[in-house]
């Protein structure tokens, strides 16, 4: 017999600084002696945000003034498994502190992955430190003789001076491209993108292949559903952030068996890069969503518009081309 779900309502909270609190659980609890996003037990029957009021006001001295969701985490332990229904508190009343004598911290998004979680709590680390918008790049940058350079670079800062949260980087043919050619025009888009990023604190994936990302040190890479076939395990790539781009729920169920950290789903909508493709729509989207245990983005004809959907859907947010280059 299975064990019984417990479910959990849990909240990362955000203080004014972008930190967010964590707590240490009791030594003598399950998982004791790690740290954890605060939350407790959802009776039955109870809403899921009323019983993270609770929760956080018993815990923590806290009244919570606004929250949104932010990721679903079904996760099964030898002994225990738990459904964590997580939260994002933006803005609440109090100054917390550990009310039950638990040691609470505030920790800035560059120190959390210092700490030491349970098992079932890193998609909660990922879904907070990733952006809730990526913008994909439009551009072919094969022959930067023609000033796409300069297109590239454009987007990308437009992008993010205009609420981008990150960059996903996507040259065609960059598979292609030899991991010991380090003259390639390429290459040197992937630098120059990246310096962008790093100097104003944004996330930064790029779409290539796995020997390609693990050649240039990549902190992230993104993998066609072509490539996530063909990756033998997580561990064939040596960076911090795997992605995949899923179509169904089979590729979605692939992703997760090879550890990828974050999936994009599409198409969501109709969209007009490839209008032979069914959509899923937002209903089938936030089914599939509700399986996964890894932050989900929306993309295939989005609008800045369907961010607020993405995230109600239980999705991380969206990724979008098109959106960007009309804003």
């Amino acid at each position: 017999m299975g064990n019984k779900i417990v479910h959990v309502a849990a909240a990362a909270i955000r203080n004014a600084d972008r930190q967010i609190l964590i707590a240490k659980r009791p030594d003598d609890k399950h998982q004791g002696g790690l740290w954890e996003f605060p939350g407790g037990k959802v009776e039955p029957g109870e809403p899921v945000v009323e019983a993270l009021q609770r929760e956080l006001h018993e815990e923590l001295g806290i009244d919570v003034i606004a929250c949104r969701p932010l990721i679903q985490v079904p996760y099964h332990y030898p002994d225990k498994s738990v459904f964590l229904d997580v939260y994002e508190v933006s803005a609440f009343e109090g100054e917390p502190w550990g009310k039950e004598g638990q040691p609470v911290k505030w920790a800035s998004e560059t120190e959390l992955e210092s700490y030491a979680f349970p098992a079932a709590n890193k998609p909660i680390l990922n879904a907070c430190l990733l952006p809730d918008s990526l913008a994909i790049t439009p551009f072919d940058c094969s022959d930067f003789s023609d000033g796409s350079d300069k297109k590239l670079l454009g987007f990308v800062e437009k992008a993010l001076l205009n609420g981008a949260g990150g960059v996903m980087l996507r040259l065609d043919g960059l598979s292609n491209v030899s991991s010991t050619d380090t003259s390639s025009s390429k290459k040197d888009a992937i630098g120059k993108v990246r310096d962008l990023c790093q100097s104003t604190g944004n996330f930064l994936s790029v779409n290539c292949s796995i020997e390609l990302a693990n050649a240039l040190q990549l902190d992230a890479v993104h993998l066609t559903s072509e490539r996530l076939v063909n990756i033998p395990e997580r561990s064939a790539f040596y960076g911090r952030w795997l992605s995949a781009s899923c179509h169904n729920e089979e590729q979605v169920a692939m992703a997760l068996e090879k550890g990828v950290d974050f999936i994009f789903l599409s198409p969501v909508n109709i969209t007009t890069s490839h209008p032979e493709a069914r959509p899923l729509g937002w209903e089938r989207y936030k089914e599939i969503v509700s399986q996964c245990t890894v932050p989900v983005y929306a993309l295939g004809g989005m609008d800045l518009d369907d961010l607020n959907l993405a995230i109600e859907s239980g999705g991380q947010g969206i990724a979008a081309i098109s959106a960007w280059l009309t804003v």
